[in-house]
């Protein structure tokens, strides 16, 4: 019997989201692909829609940017992925074919869905089924042996933690420090790991997420903020960190990371704040630190799968809950509240 309706959760104004039914999508376009979601996850981003900080979200679409599905329908155009496939969607939008795209700056893609549409200006992914466009580059096939748990994070947090790490210019001398061990700051880790820096430290302030850190990474030293600017000259080899990735998006961490870099310092923003951060350049002069911002060009999903598959990046222990569908709100107040130990929430749809 063909489905002509399902169940989505819905962005239906400031403050509020809700369970509701929806028209099953469709293709609207020949590189359109539709995708039966098997695994979705609750986003930081997300977050920030409900409370009103995206402008650009829509009222009325379905939220969700962070999904793992099955491939059930494509358009005419469509050649990477056929009906049956296992795919990571990932949270961008992109042609593939614009100046940015071909710079591999695909978060600036100039079609009018490119960028953050899924689950913001489109109807995305927290929801039986999903409508992806130009889905050649915004689907990759999961490999055997990887399980929809491993792949979930794959199109948003994992591909900003590669991504952070990757423009980062990491080299196995420098001591680097990462601020905020949220999902997206223990992502933004594991990539860092993969660069085999000298020495990793990671600021958080909250207990719970120093344990799991201490935990699971016993090789990472840890610091509190309030004791980071001392703890990291002390650590580092040249007054300061090598490379400081902000991944916190707090009130003081902006300031906090470039205190604690060393002159000549990258810093890289990969936090999304509610209000602006203020430049003291009087107070920076002389450090000529380079500064790298921005949101994630989530281009390199493909090579993130490969090292799922070889056990080199291991995202599942990130995932502390899980809920049906028909549960979401639940965990969304869980999520936002930071009960229970949680970092990553799953939802099955």
């Amino acid at each position: 019997m063909e489905v002509k309706s399902m169940l989505t959760y819905t962005y239906v104004s400031e403050g509020t989201f809700a369970l509701m039914e929806k028209p099953k999508p469709v293709l609207q376009h020949e590189r359109d692909a539709i995708v039966k979601v098997t695994l979705a996850s609750i986003c930081s981003s997300d977050l920030h829609i409900k409370h009103g900080s995206v402008p650009r979200a829509v009222p009325g679409i379905t939220v969700g940017h962070e999904m793992v599905g099955i491939v059930e329908e494509v358009g005419s155009a469509v050649t990477n992925v056929k009906p049956g496939d296992r795919v990571t969607v990932n949270v961008e939008t992109f042609c593939g074919e614009c100046f940015f795209c071909k710079k591999g700056f695909v978060n600036n893609c100039t079609d009018q869905n490119g960028g953050w549409a899924l689950g913001c200006r489109i109807d995305g992914g927290q929801a039986e089924y999903v409508r992806v466009p130009f889905a050649d580059q915004g689907l990759n096939k999961i490999p055997d042996g990887v399980t929809d748990r491993q792949a979930l994070l794959v199109g948003d947090v994992l591909a900003t933690g590669f991504w952070a790490a990757r423009i980062s210019e990491i080299t196995p001398e420098d001591t680097v420090l990462i601020l905020g061990a949220g999902p997206t700051g223990i992502c933004t880790l594991l990539c860092v790991m993969l660069h085999s820096p000298k020495r990793i430290i990671v600021c958080e302030k909250d207990a719970s997420r120093l344990q799991f850190i201490r935990r699971h990474y016993p090789q990472v030293l840890t610091v509190q903020p309030e004791d980071c600017a001392a703890f990291v000259r002390a650590h580092s080899d040249h007054g300061g960190a090598d490379v400081v990735l902000e991944v916190a998006g707090a009130d003081s961490t902006f300031r906090l990371a470039w205190e604690c870099a060393r002159p000549n310092a990258i810093v890289t923003v990969v936090a999304l704040y509610d209000k602006a951060q203020t430049l003291p350049l009087p107070e920076m002069y002389g450090k000529n630190l380079t500064f790298k911002t921005g949101g994630v060009d989530g281009c390199d999903c493909e090579e993130t799968l490969r090292l799922i598959a070889e056990g080199k990046i291991d995202t599942e222990p990130l995932i502390t809950h899980t809920y049906p569908l028909r549960r979401i709100a639940e965990g969304y107040e869980l999520f936002e509240k930071k009960r229970d130990g949680v970092i990553k929430v799953a939802v099955e749809c």
